[in-house]
């Protein structure tokens, strides 16, 4: 495994490597050192405490085998409740100790994977698809969680345990501490044969998992259009076949554990019983009192818990170092580049010769020119797959041209910060989102520093007549739980955030689809006039809007086949002439 990261598919978000995850955690674990410390002095003092109890005992062994009297074994056996409730009291302390340890630094996690996962570009989310990214932050997240929260804390304990246990038999007799290591050799195959390959296998659940997350979300999300089109038979078979890559992902981790914990499980006796054995053969020679055999087997007893926690453990906290390496990988994705202060000298956008491919895939787009002037309106159509979306894309700097430039007052689009592009340029597709929350926040994501009377003037603006109906007005809470918007009205708030923004560039690429007939009419007509003076492209399916639209600009195929008026390309008799008839019947 490499230390940078590392991917199956060029579509997925990268898995960090393994020298990016020891550093990540031992960034994490610094976060913390003073509650570290405690944790693994309370621990110490725990586990020594729980030494005493079998030592005692031994000792209760030999006094009663001498013929000591009963107040001798009282006071050692009230010793011995005196250390378990030590050591009860310690492991309390301890184990609240690394809980809260373990909450602080899940949070901080969480927050940085946030930030992380804010930071990547729009694109990289989208070839990546929600079912990674949502795993990720999800399933991922909580994994490691499990891990630094109960995992570590166990870990640690149970080293220590086993360090002092072992010790301790060493103590009693040199020979117990060799007895004590024969079933070691047998624990190490087994763990070797596990560590090797279930790093690896974890990746590979992690992935499949991510797979049948992204193929139920987008099922479920396009229910209808499925449906519609008679594609239900098609997206079960698709769905069946990831839930068998995630099973079979799932039998191969299993059948590592299958190996794993029986042969480890078995190991476990081996010790207790060679070490009575050995200890019969040195009582008959006098070597060793009867309570020294008693307490070395009770010692090597009680390291099977121990042992036992730690092995456990161990396959979980492969889990949660294959989600580390994940939740990691997000924040090795490049992030959007920030150049420096660029000013742009006027608002005249310039495509040259832009040409545009997917991935690895060909050219969608073959040499286009284009220059919009500010304030004018340009609507762009075409049939289905002409790459009228892909140029609306490149224009608002979502993507890069693989040759050719998109310029902005000069400077090219994707060169400019991304917070001062998105100020200058704002894009409204058919998707839009309505967060949890009022819809107060909803409409301040655009202008946080927006006033009450400026969100309705919004809301006015774009047609929004529903807004008048709500019980709070701008308290009312909208999202999953509280009040569904239908998608015209959720269309309808999107477009409402752009008239907050207030870019000097809008890009509608179909805005209006989700609307009605009668609803998108009125609500372009409302924005024709809270946009009049600024440069808007609007990628259009209704060809009314390339009606009242300054220049139509027709792309077939990747290129520029038309540009001109309405009234000049009417005229001129060709593809776009043959659109608008089409569109009148």
């Amino acid at each position: 495994m490499t230390a940078g990261p590392t991917t199956t598919e060029p579509s997925r978000l990268p898995v960090a490597g393994n020298t990016a995850v020891r550093r990540a955690a031992v960034d994490l674990l610094r976060g913390d050192r003073r509650a570290i410390l405690v944790m693994l002095v309370l621990h110490a003092a725990a586990a020594i405490a729980g030494l005493a109890s079998p030592w005692l005992l031994g000792m209760i062994v030999d006094k009663v085998t001498a013929g000591a009297g009963i107040g001798a074994v009282d006071r050692l056996a009230v010793a011995i409740v005196g250390c378990v409730l030590a050591q009860g009291l310690l492991n309390r302390y301890a184990q609240y100790v690394g809980y809260r340890f373990g909450e602080r630094a899940v949070a901080r996690l969480r927050e940085e994977f946030v930030r992380r996962t804010l930071g990547l570009p729009v694109s990289v989310v989208e070839r990546a698809g929600t079912g990674d990214l949502a795993t990720r932050s999800s399933v991922d997240v909580n994994m490691v969680g499990t891990m630094v929260r109960d995992a570590l804390p166990v870990v640690v304990i149970s080293s220590a345990q086993l360090l002092l246990l072992f010790g301790a038999v060493c103590l009693l007799h040199p020979i117990f501490g060799v007895v004590a290591l024969v079933g070691l050799p047998t624990i190490y195959l087994a763990v070797r044969f596990y560590l090797r390959r279930a790093r690896d296998a974890y990746l590979v659940e992690g992935a499949a998992m991510a797979e049948l997350t992204e193929t139920l979300t987008t099922t479920a999300e396009g229910a209808r259009t499925i449906e519609g089109f008679r594609l239900t038979d098609q997206r079960i078979h698709y769905g069946t076949e990831r839930i068998a890559r995630l099973w079979a992902a799932r039998r191969a981790t299993l059948r590592l554990r299958s190996v794993f914990f029986p042969v480890v499980e078995a190991s476990y006796a081996l010790p207790v019983a060679v070490v009575l054995l050995v200890g019969g053969l040195f009582l008959d020679r006098g070597t060793v009192s009867l309570g020294e055999v008693v307490a070395a087997a009770l010692y090597l007893q009680q390291a099977i818990g121990p042992l036992d926690a730690l092995l456990q453990w161990m396959e979980q906290t492969q889990r949660g170092v294959a989600s580390f390496a994940r939740v990691l990988g997000v924040g090795q994705v490049p992030p959007e580049p920030r150049g420096g202060v660029v000013v742009p000298v006027d608002q005249r956008l310039v495509v040259r010769d832009a040409r545009f491919g997917y991935a690895d895939g060909p050219d969608v787009l073959h040499g286009i020119n284009l220059e919009i002037r500010p304030g004018e309106r340009l609507a762009v159509v075409g049939p289905s797959g002409a790459g009228k979306s892909t140029l609306a894309r490149l224009i608002a700097g979502i993507d890069r041209p693989r040759t050719g430039e998109v310029l902005l007052g000069g400077c090219p689009v994707t060169d400019l910060d991304p917070a001062q592009r998105r100020r200058e340029i704002a894009l409204v597709t058919q998707e839009h989102h309505v967060f949890i929350g009022t819809l107060r926040d909803n409409l301040a994501f655009a202008a946080p520093e927006s006033t009450d009377e400026q969100m309705r003037s919004a809301l006015v603006a774009v047609g929004a007549d529903w807004y008048a109906d709500l019980p709070d007005g701008l308290d009312t809470e909208l999202g999953d739980g509280a009040r569904d918007l239908n998608p015209a009205d959720a269309q309808q708030l999107a477009l409402a955030r752009i008239v907050l923004a207030d870019p000097h560039t809008v890009i509608l690429d179909e805005a209006t689809a989700a609307l009605d007939p009668t609803t998108a009419r009125r609500t372009e007509r409302a924005l024709g006039a809270v946009l009049a003076g600024r440069t808007v492209i609007a990628i259009a399916h209704r060809l009314n809007t390339a009606h009242d639209a300054d220049r139509v600009a027709v792309l077939d195929d990747g290129r520029v086949t038309e540009l001109g008026s309405h009234d000049e390309l009417l005229a001129a008799d060709g593809a776009y002439a043959a659109l608008w008839r089409s569109w009148h019947g």
